[in-house]
Formats: C-alpha cells, structure tokens, sequence
C-alpha cells in the first residue's frame, strides 16, 4: 500500500509541475506558447483560457476534500492533452510534439487510478 501512495503522488507530482509550468506560460503569453497556440489553428486569446484553466485544474487535484473537482479537474487536463495530441497529428507536426501531449495525457491517467479512492 505504501508503495501505491509514492507512485501516486510522484506521478501527480511530475504531472501538477508539467500543467502548472504549461499554465503559468498560456498566462503571460510566452510567446512561444502563443506561436504554438496560432500555428494549430486557434485564436491568440485562448492562451488565457487555457491557462487559467491548466492552473485552476492543478490546484483541484492537489487540494483535499473535492473529490468530484478533482476528477473534473483530471478530465479536463487529460482532454487538454488528448486535444493538443489530435491537433499536433492533424497539423503535420513532428512526432515527438505529439508523443509528448498523449505522455501528458497519460500521466493525467495514471495520476487518477494511483490515487483512486
């Protein structure tokens, strides 16, 4: 049992820092994020939303007490990446922007079941 309760929160570790850094750039418009977000083929001010929302959904699965917030919050993050995924693969991007969103989409996964209650 205490080998489940490190790898879960190692993986929710590993996973909060990749969404809350992915966040905080969406946040103050790091260019890069930007050029990333209008190359896919979405508009410059959905950076904000995303971001907001990567932050709002990291503070969800840290945060005890919130059992259905979380799991909206782990949806959310996993439909972010899955998303991001699909576009990078529709795009013509190189494979290895695609295989770093479904790793992401993943660890949202694994984060959950590690932690299922």
């Amino acid at each position: 049992m205490r080998v489940k309760v490190i790898a879960g929160w190692s993986v929710t570790v590993l996973l909060v820092l990749a969404v809350v850094s992915g966040g905080v750039a969406e946040l103050v418009h790091r260019p890069d994020n930007v050029a990333g977000i209008v190359h896919l083929g979405y508009p410059e001010y959905l950076a904000t939303l995303l971001g907001a929302g990567k932050l709002l959904g990291a503070v969800a699965i840290v945060t005890p007490g919130f059992p259905v917030l979380r799991e909206w919050a782990y949806a959310g993050v996993f439909f972010n990446m899955a998303g991001a995924a699909f576009s990078h693969l529709m795009s013509g991007d190189p494979a290895w922007r695609v295989a770093v969103t479904l790793g992401l989409a993943g660890l949202a996964l694994a984060s959950r079941a590690l932690r299922a209650r």
